[in-house]
């Protein structure tokens, strides 16, 4: 049994009492039969992306612009967003006639920038970060609507975790929440603990993104030194005072994921609900499915929160891509194998009766040939096995499932390698997506080296990346590391990388 502090306990009638359905709707808990089966447990989904603005964000803005003092409103209020909780208040503010002025990154896509722009709000695009826009946001001289770390916020949010419990036909065994700033799983904590002591409450977050995660590990609020964006809804560095305080005493652990897992979640749950949800909104199944694997649960309740449905159409094809590895339902493989007639044949033997979902071949060297394959598995045993068989074939091969390199650039590099030494370093640097970002790169590196390779790839959020190989000479290495410095961007040196000399 869960006895809330005096404080806590008082978060109930406040997340009873709010003005949220003044403009969100009370969205369904539906059973999910496809994942259900899948899994060996009853799978339920809380449907968030259904919401007027397809995200839950709203029901905190809203419900904190209708506890306001309506004469600081009458001024206007203020938020700094790139998505989700700027079109929350846009549209609450637009219900109560109040004007809003959002800030929002100028790496921002423009179909995010629009959406707001339709609700009625001002849009001021400033700075490349969410902290560059919190910190011109917090400049003007109006009501700030706080993303998470406000009680009216959070009490909104917690109407999720309230909707749940009275809406399913059984007590759940366990709810997750995706961990942004961590309003919404200290909301939903709150109310689920309240009405279900029994039911358990787990956060999850990318392990780019673990600001709650290492928080509750330290005992204290961590500020996170680099942020992944991939899950861009949750892409926040550091947690809330009031979330955290909340979460510390409530939630009972939080699961961290990789991009892959929450690209598959994106898949499976299309699978089920023909719903496409955004990365940040199928967080919480990828850490339901993470969970059923560690602990090898059957049987039991669970639900995950759909979070929000702002999908920018460019992420599904990198989503698409790497959900078969998500899902452990590809495994891609770099082969050499002799450069002569039958060996694609003996190969093929060699990886049998499976279904080849990418074969990468560019003629290079008259005497060996360097193929880059993907091929769909049933689990991690078959993959092992691909590997053996190809091996005792005699082909020299690598596997290449866990490499992020080869997934995200060489598999469309293959082909490429030089016909001479040319004395390369290769950098991978995380780009921000936005003019001039290209012309910044090139002339903060200066003129006097030539490159070699390049290769990008925009997952459509507001970072690319990039794969640059360049001739340095050795005398000017040290030189070149302190430009790639004071370039400001995050860089990662790949020369020595397996599959890089295998293709390139």
């Amino acid at each position: 049994m869960i006895v809330l502090s005096p404080d806590l306990e008082s978060y109930l009638p406040r997340i009873r009492s709010t003005a949220v359905y003044n403009v969100a709707r009370r969205t369904a808990t539906e059973f999910a039969p496809v994942l259900s089966q899948r899994l060996g447990n009853r799978v339920w989904l809380k449907r968030e992306d259904q919401q007027p603005v397809f995200s839950f964000k709203l029901r905190g803005a809203y419900n904190f612009l209708a506890k306001a003092d309506p004469a600081l409103l009458a001024k206007g209020v203020v938020a700094a967003s790139a998505g989700n909780h700027a079109q929350g208040v846009a549209l609450g503010a637009r219900i109560l006639g109040v004007k809003a002025t959002i800030v929002v990154p100028v790496t921002t896509p423009s179909v995010k920038v629009e959406a707001i722009r339709r609700l009625g709000a001002d849009v001021i695009l400033h700075g490349e970060t969410y902290d560059e826009a919190f910190a011109r946001a917090k400049e003007f001289d109006l009501v700030f609507v706080h993303p998470y770390d406000d009680a009216d916020v959070i009490a909104g949010q917690g109407t999720v975790g309230l909707e749940l419990i009275e809406d399913m036909p059984v007590t759940p065994d366990a709810v997750f929440v995706p961990v942004g700033g961590g309003g919404l799983l200290a909301g939903v904590a709150l109310a689920v603990k309240a009405l279900s002591p029994s039911t358990k409450v787990y956060g999850v977050e990318p392990v780019d993104a673990a600001a709650m995660y290492h928080s509750l590990e330290s005992g204290e609020r961590v500020r996170l030194d680099t942020v992944g964006l991939f899950a861009d809804g949750v892409a926040v560095r550091q947690v809330g005072e009031e979330t955290f305080r909340i979460c510390q005493e409530l939630v009972d652990g939080v699961i961290l994921v990789e991009n892959d897992d929450i690209c598959a979640a994106v898949k499976e749950v299309f699978e089920d609900r023909r719903a496409v949800l955004e990365p940040s909104g199928a967080l919480a199944y990828a850490g339901l499915k993470e969970c059923v694997k560690t602990t090898k649960a059957s049987e039991l309740n669970l639900v995950a929160i759909a979070s929000g449905a702002n999908l920018n159409f460019d992420r599904l094809r990198h989503i698409s891509e790497r959900a078969q590895i998500g899902d452990r339902r590809e495994a891609i493989f770099a082969v050499h194998i002799p450069e002569r007639p039958g060996a694609f044949v003996q190969l093929c033997k060699a990886i049998g009766n499976r279904p080849v979902t990418e074969f990468n071949y560019r003629f290079g060297n008259p005497d060996q040939a360097t193929v880059f394959v993907g091929i769909e598995i049933i689990d991690q045993k078959d993959r092992e096995q691909i590997m053996f068989n190809m091996q005792t074939s005699g082909f020299d091969s690598i596997d290449l499932t866990e490499d992020e390199l080869a997934k995200t650039h060489i598999r469309h590099m293959v082909g490429g390698r030089a016909s001479q030494d040319l004395d390369e370093r290769f950098v991978h640097v995380d780009f921000p997506e936005r003019p001039g970002a290209l012309l910044k790169f090139l002339t903060g590196l200066g003129a006097g080296w030539n490159i070699s390779l390049f290769h990008y790839r925009n997952h459509g959020t507001d970072r690319g990346r990039v794969l640059a190989g360049i001739q340095i000479p050795i005398e000017d290495r040290d030189l070149f590391n302190q430009r790639l410095t004071d370039l400001g961007y995050t860089y990662t040196e790949v020369t020595d990388q397996p599959s890089l000399k295998f293709f390139l």
